[in-house]
């Protein structure tokens, strides 16, 4: 009988996390060797996220309301840890955001695909455990990582696109914006500034 594949890929997640959390956290060697050199070739390769490995604290600024003609951002901190899997290929992400109507907490996963050069990005949040929501696909170029997906916000159909940009050894920024036409406007509504701790 086939397998539905958004519970599949919830499957492979709960998968990565639970084998990931009997592997010990060395910051060390989870940083690699090439951290935060912020170059990246003109096709991606399964060392872009080496700069993410280790240990953050993030600096949060979000759109109060999206896609509303809204211009109040709140602002709150959070941490944030990456780890790699399978070999380099993959990496997983344990975050915790102190947001002002309390604290969350939540999964990224990253994994690339050697044969498209491509990178999957996938969000779970501990506040719906069951819905995994749809991978932004990306790729690195220049130092810049952008990602893009179809998606849906309050029941209509939306674009959304995440770039990593302003990669240092110590430092590094996701943006989020989304596009209710298409692609053609975008509004950006979080920002997160990545602070290396380890």
């Amino acid at each position: 009988m086939p397998q539905d594949p958004h519970r599949r890929r919830i499957l492979q997640l709960s998968l990565l996390a639970a084998a990931s959390s009997l592997m010990p956290f060395d910051t060390a060697s989870a940083a690699g060797p090439n951290v935060g050199d912020g170059k990246a070739a003109g096709t991606s390769g399964a060392s872009d996220f080496d700069f993410f490995l280790g240990t953050w604290t993030v600096r949060h600024r979000r759109l109060k309301q999206r896609l509303a003609k809204n211009n109040e951002w709140q602002e709150f901190d959070g941490t944030c840890r990456v780890w790699p899997l399978l070999g380099g290929v993959a990496n997983i992400n344990e975050r915790v955001v102190n947001r002002p109507d309390g604290v969350s907490r939540g999964l990224g996963l990253r994994a690339f695909d050697a044969k498209t050069k491509t990178w999957a990005d996938w969000n779970l949040d501990a506040r719906h455990p069951h819905k995994l929501d749809v991978p932004i696909i990306g790729t690195f170029a220049n130092g810049v990582g952008t990602f893009l997906s179809d998606d849906t916000f309050e029941g209509r159909p939306i674009k959304v696109r995440g770039i990593f940009s302003t990669i240092t050894p110590t430092s590094a920024q996701w943006e989020q914006a989304f596009s209710p036409d298409g692609g053609r406007t975008w509004e950006t509504n979080w920002v997160m500034r990545y602070t290396r701790t380890a």
